[in-house]
């Protein structure tokens, strides 16, 4: 019990800080890019107080990932698009939150692959290295309202921008609903994820054992 509490904790601590840092890492490039208004707004800080609603989107996504393993998309920060200087520029303020998801669990992968270290922490280190890998993935995805949208949107035509509006709200939803509801899919998002996990040198025995503490009420 206490190590599957070490465990949870470590994982749950860890996504908290990894969900900061992908709501700075958009920020500190729009602020790279044009937009200073993210400054003032306390956005790079680090401060968890500072994106948006903290139950929403935080506690939430600790719930999510909690009950069902889903690294759901977490805090988000306002930008001032108009004052980014490119189209590109635009595309990277978005690509760079799941991007660096995608780094931390290279970091975190590396770690358990070259220091030496309890195997509870390993454990707890795998997993949470594969959760980034799967918010990446999910982030990742053109779909109205995630990250990867944003990064195509600068390129699309008005038209497509209008439309896309107006589904933003409830695209998300119903994605996570079909993750969640549908065997099927959620199979093919973490096989996905563990085929990318496995590229970066992740350990999937240690990531399932990780899971399996995390989801410990199953």
């Amino acid at each position: 019990m206490t190590l599957t509490a070490g465990i949870v904790l470590l994982v749950l601590g860890g996504w908290a800080v990894s969900l900061c840092l992908h709501e700075f890492a958009h920020a500190a490039v729009a602020y790279r890019s044009g937009d200073t208004s993210v400054r003032d707004k306390g956005y790079l800080t680090l401060d968890i107080r500072r994106y948006t609603d903290v139950g929403l989107s935080f506690v939430l996504p600790m719930v999510f990932l909690l009950l069902g393993g889903i690294p759901l998309p977490g805090g988000a920060v306002w930008i001032n698009h108009w004052a980014i200087r490119s189209r590109f520029a635009r595309s990277m303020v978005s690509f760079a939150g799941p991007g660096t998801n995608l780094v931390l669990g290279v970091v975190l992968t590396v770690a358990v692959a070259t220091v030496p270290m309890p195997i509870g922490l390993a454990v707890g280190l795998s997993c949470l290295a594969f959760i980034q890998v799967l918010a990446f993935l999910l982030n990742i995805l053109p779909v109205p309202g995630l990250d990867g949208f944003g990064v195509l949107e600068p390129y699309l035509s008005e038209g497509a921008r209008q439309l896309s509006a107006k589904v933003r709200p409830w695209a998300p939803i119903v994605l996570f609903l079909l993750i969640i509801g549908l065997p099927g899919v959620a199979r093919l998002f973490f096989d996905l994820g563990g085929f990318v996990f496995a590229v970066i040198g992740g350990d999937p025995v240690l990531a399932n054992a990780g899971y399996g503490e995390l989801l410990f009420w199953r």
